[in-house]
């Protein structure tokens, strides 16, 4: 059980956030190595120098909702959601009891001391948990984005690119996670060949991040691309070449293309379902390209790093309701 439970009932859409969790793992980035995360040192008495000083978590609206309601939507999602959105799994569980306990002095802490001055204070210990945590989450989103800059972007234009698929596709997604890393190798197959053509040479190597997000604006499932590319290619002697402002329209056939056809390839779906959405006037799929970034906009390039890998919950546009002002429509 839970410890003593708040007294305001909070509706935070809970249930959707759960639902992404159940039905998306975790973010997939097509790198590996991320460097190791470091934790913040604070101190919750007045120090001899300015220090981080962490969230009240368990007074966020957020730490509230989940602490609240979690038991009762695990406890219904059988009856109400397992149809349509797949069973609970268990990790949902483990995560949540992992960030009701993070910062939490009661479940482990560390004695930081400094030296010199002789300050010493309490350091709980932190869930890790990546998404369903905002605050492990975002250090993992800072950490990620100076590693993408320092160690792996070289200093030249780069820009965003966004992939998306039609609603009727996501649900071979939803109940096929293998998927969604085939989905990066279809956008990356269409972009990198588009640079190619841009800079006039075939054998010139392009370079690009991409990022599986699963979850839209209103916590739905909506598996789409964030890419970080270069605005060019490097040639067999590393040279950069750019190319001119891309036109992102061009991309969104073969785009279509290449998804129609893994779906196909993986027995999703058949030749009459290709032959009636090729028919549609509006396809569906939308390919958005944003405006390059100067090489020496390194804090540009590093919100851009660290918009990709976002947490789908944001703590700063968090409000409280009572549960009997909100409709929740389930």
């Amino acid at each position: 059980m839970i410890s003593k439970p708040v007294k305001l009932k909070y509706v935070f859409y809970l249930d959707r956030f759960i639902y992404c969790m159940i039905t998306s793992k975790r973010t997939n980035v097509l790198l590996r190595g991320v460097a190791k995360m470091s934790l913040p040192l604070y101190s919750e008495q007045k120090a001899c120098v300015e220090a981080y000083r962490p969230r009240v978590n368990r007074k966020s609206v957020y730490f509230l909702c989940v602490q609240d309601h979690y038991e009762k939507l695990e406890n219904i999602w059988g009856e109400r959601y397992q149809q349509k959105f797949g069973y609970w799994r268990s990790f949902v569980t483990d995560v949540i009891y992992k960030y009701l306990e993070c910062g939490d002095l009661h479940f482990g802490f560390a004695r930081v001391k400094c030296k010199d001055c002789k300050h010493e204070y309490l350091l709980p210990f932190s869930c890790k948990c990546r998404h369903f945590c905002p605050s492990c989450h975002q250090r993992r989103v800072v950490e990620f984005g100076e590693w993408l800059c320092e160690e792996v972007l070289k200093k030249v234009g780069h820009r965003q690119w966004v992939f998306s698929i039609p609603k009727r596709l996501r649900v071979y997604f939803m109940y096929d996670r293998k998927l969604l890393a085939k989905l990066s190798q279809c956008a990356w197959n269409v972009l990198s060949m588009y640079l190619k053509q841009g800079t006039g040479d075939g054998h010139a190597v392009p370079g690009a991040v991409i990022a599986v997000q699963t979850f839209g604006d209103f916590l739905n499932f909506n598996p789409h691309l964030h890419t970080v590319a270069t605005d060019g290619c490097f040639d067999s002697d590393g040279n950069f070449m750019g190319m001119p402002d891309p036109d992102p329209k061009e991309l969104e056939g073969a785009f279509r293309c290449e998804v129609l056809k893994l779906l196909k390839d993986a027995g999703k779906i058949n030749d009459l379902i290709i032959e009636n959405m090729m028919s549609w006037h509006h396809s569906g799929f939308n390919v958005y390209c944003g405006n390059v970034i100067n090489p020496f906009d390194q804090e540009g390039v590093e919100r851009l790093a660290q918009y990709i890998i976002r947490a789908p919950i944001s703590m700063d546009f968090s409000s409280p309701f009572r549960a009997d002002d909100v409709c929740t429509g389930t």
